[in-house]
């Protein structure tokens, strides 16, 4: 029978209807309603049979579930009635986040605004939408018109335009009886805080000579020395001698030297690491673009996945100029020798009802308990769901047009043990279908998400994930203390019970963890909690400053000599202090600004640091990542608060000795006859050698680490 259903409710105040799965409606509803024969289902042209499977009570709601004899096709409205004359639209539910719907809508094609040379194809992957119209917007901001867009096949809209680049537009996208509009999750280009996306021709964003594959050589990735950075923090000190303070610009400056160290990205050149990671930069919701003065924040916080902040930009509300600015930032540290690494924050958005992803397939992209509530094990109230296919495949494409667009050398994933295995093998395997040398990595923590343990890409399943990163979070509790107990102690600040872990650290934690050393990001301190330097003050209160330099130069040589891949938090090599504030993420710019006033007062340290690099970058030893080189490596018996080891240089034919003192006395290490050059030992480091010895003991100051070399 075929009736008009014009006059029914979207909603019943009596009860609500959700397609769990394609042939099952749940109903909650009032608890005086009947139930037997009392509902019957209509698609807005025929009726639906339909039978009930089972019915429960829920406190003062009954919880009913149908059986539906056709199957639910998205982008359809059904409405169900009742006896009594209630009615209501039954919402898309459960079933989006059925292996089924994925398997029937997976759409892997490309998604966006397509410039191609007549003019613009607008796709977006929207399945249980009934309509999607493109917004067409003039500079002004005044919508234009709207295009209907054609379903097609796997639930893409698509509309084929003659609008061209440098076009505003928005979806508005009819679901579950509401009309969204919403920014597309796809755009590359955006005005300022995103409101508005834009068709952008990339290429005219380029910097002269531009070559996003053309970077620095790096032969394996246990050559790498990770430099962790906020865009704002690095020049927003009036002291660093930067013009464009707080902005991408601020790195493509050459600031004169100082006291003969240099400033800008020549400071980072001449400290010899190899690649700076940026705190997010893709676009987030935290910070008002528009303000001349932004307020700071780290940005794990995202909204848009393609497009650059605009808040770093010297324009944010020119879309094109912030995709060139970020392009001239890369391309100005790729010349220094420095390659880059993007932090993305993929695991959960800033407002999971305002995310765009929401608004188009609402309950696909995240993840919900049984209840229908949010599932939140990143503690910010939402949780991406990685594992469902074109959550997956959004991800896979953002790495995959950063590297290709904007020629990003590695990525850092935020809170990585929230997404599953099989997510970060796709994004291995695509990132080594454009340069295997492309770092991966991130932290594998321990979610309480809602997915089972044995999906999820933690540090305890490194074996599973050949290739990708894990921050050793054993090897900085075991080096400076437990992380969530602030009076907790480690090795380099005093406490020798935890030697034998150390040695294991050092030997890059393969025999716990990992298939290859390089799996091991080895840190002691990262934007995250208190610094080393604040740490210190708290876990030793009462010891001298120069007892607490000490310590702090002992974590930092052991995080840069063990096998691993060794990160640095920028400033850890001056004693950075944020003044005690352990989570700094929205501190204004004095407890955040690299400070550079206090890198030259303290620049004997900081020339400390640069020579224990230099003995890395020089000595492939310190650089060994497979297990059966480890043998290369052997301790020596020293009791005390010693740890001391040889090194095999295969290549050279030398020996190279560590020694480290975790202890507060001084303490003698016998380490045999023959001709030894000491290149590290009490603040002095360098491959050129401090002096020569012929000495069969040598004392080893409290705190400190000694490097030699012998020729074998």
């Amino acid at each position: 029978m075929i009736r008009d259903y014009s006059g029914f409710k979207k909603v019943s105040q009596a009860f609500t209807a959700y397609w769990d799965d394609f042939q099952t409606i749940t109903v909650m509803a009032d608890i005086s309603l009947d139930v037997q024969d009392a509902y019957s289902l209509t698609d807005g042209h025929l009726d639906l049979p339909i039978e009930i499977k089972a019915n429960s009570k829920l406190g003062k709601n009954r919880l009913v579930s149908l059986q539906v004899s056709s199957e639910y096709v998205p982008g359809n409205d059904y409405y169900l009635l009742h006896s009594s004359g209630e009615s209501s639209l039954v919402f898309t539910g459960k079933v989006v986040r059925t292996d089924a719907f994925d398997e029937r809508y997976y759409y892997d094609g490309e998604l966006g605004a397509i410039l191609t040379e007549t003019g613009t194809i607008f796709r977006v992957w929207a399945p249980t939408a009934t309509d999607v119209v493109v917004n067409i917007y003039n500079d002004r901001f005044e919508k234009q018109i709207e295009i209907p867009m054609l379903k097609q096949e796997r639930g893409v809209f698509e509309c084929i335009s003659s609008y061209q680049e440098g076009t505003l537009y928005t979806y508005s996208v009819q679901v579950n009886g509401d009309l969204r509009e919403t920014v597309d999750p796809y755009a590359k280009a955006a005005t300022s805080n995103c409101k508005f996306g834009m068709v952008v021709d990339a290429s005219k964003t380029n910097p002269e000579n531009w070559d996003p594959m053309d970077k620095p050589t790096l032969s394996r990735s246990s050559d790498a020395i990770i430099y962790e950075l906020h865009v704002r923090d690095f020049s927003v000190q009036a002291r660093g001698g930067m013009k464009n303070r707080g902005k991408y610009k601020a790195f493509t400056e050459d600031p004169p030297e100082k006291n003969g160290i240099p400033s800008g990205v020549n400071y980072m050149k001449w400290l010899g690491v190899t690649h700076v990671e940026l705190l997010p930069i893709q676009d987030f919701g935290s910070v008002d673009e528009t303000k001349a003065e932004p307020s700071y924040n780290w940005g794990y916080d995202p909204i848009h996945y393609f497009v650059p902040e605009g808040s770093y930009s010297l324009h944010s509300y020119e879309p094109y100029t912030r995709i060139r600015e970020v392009k001239e930032m890369i391309s100005s540290l790729h010349q220094k020798g420095l390659r880059v690494i993007m932090d993305v924050v993929f695991n959960h958005v800033y407002q999971l009802h305002a995310s765009n992803l929401e608004k188009i397939v609402p309950g696909y992209y995240f993840r919900f308990d049984q209840g229908g509530k949010p599932s939140n094990g990143t503690g910010v109230g939402n949780d991406t769901a990685s594992e469902r296919r074109m959550m997956r495949k959004l991800i896979v494409d953002s790495v995959v047009y950063w590297v290709r667009e904007y020629g990003i050398d590695g990525f850092r994933f935020d809170l990585m043990g929230i997404h599953d295995k099989e997510t970060m093998k796709e994004v291995r395997y695509a990132l080594d279908c454009i340069d295997p040398t492309i770092l991966l990595f991130g932290e594998g923590w321990h979610m309480n998400t809602i997915l089972p343990d044995h999906r999820k890409a933690m540090i305890s399943h490194a074996r599973e994930l050949p290739r990708i990163g894990f921050f050793n979070d054993h090897f900085r509790d075991s080096v400076k203390g437990k992380l969530f107990d602030t009076r907790s102690t480690g090795f380099a600040t005093g406490n020798l019970s935890v030697k034998e872990d150390v040695k294991k650290c050092i030997m890059g934690s393969v025999e716990d963890y990992f298939i290859t050393a390089s799996q091991s990001i080895n840190y002691v301190e990262c934007h995250d909690n208190h610094t080393l330097w604040d740490r210190l003050n708290r876990s030793h209160p009462d010891v001298s400053e120069e007892v607490k330099q000490n310590m702090h130069r002992l974590a930092t040589a052991i995080t840069i000599l063990s096998q691993g891949i060794p990160f640095i938090h920028a400033g850890q090599e001056f004693f950075r202090t944020k003044n005690g504030v352990e989570d700094s993420y929205k501190s204004p710019d004095k407890i955040n600004r690299f400070d550079w006033q206090r890198m030259r007062a303290v620049q004997e340290n900081v020339k400390y640091i640069k020579g224990l690099i230099s003995i890395r970058k020089y000595f492939p030893a310190f650089r060994m990542a497979e297990l059966h080189d480890m043998h290369r490596i052997s301790f020596f018996d020293s009791p005390g608060p010693l740890i001391a080891y040889r090194i095999k240089q295969e290549e050279t034919n030398e020996t190279i000795i560590v020694v480290h003192n975790g202890g507060f006395q001084a303490d003698v290490i016998h380490i045999g006859e023959g001709e030894k050059w000491i290149l590290a030992d009490e603040g002095h480091a360098g491959v050129e050698p401090i002096r020569r010895t012929t000495e069969k003991a040598l004392t080893v100051a409290p705190f400190n680490t000694l490097v030699l070399v012998t020729n074998d």
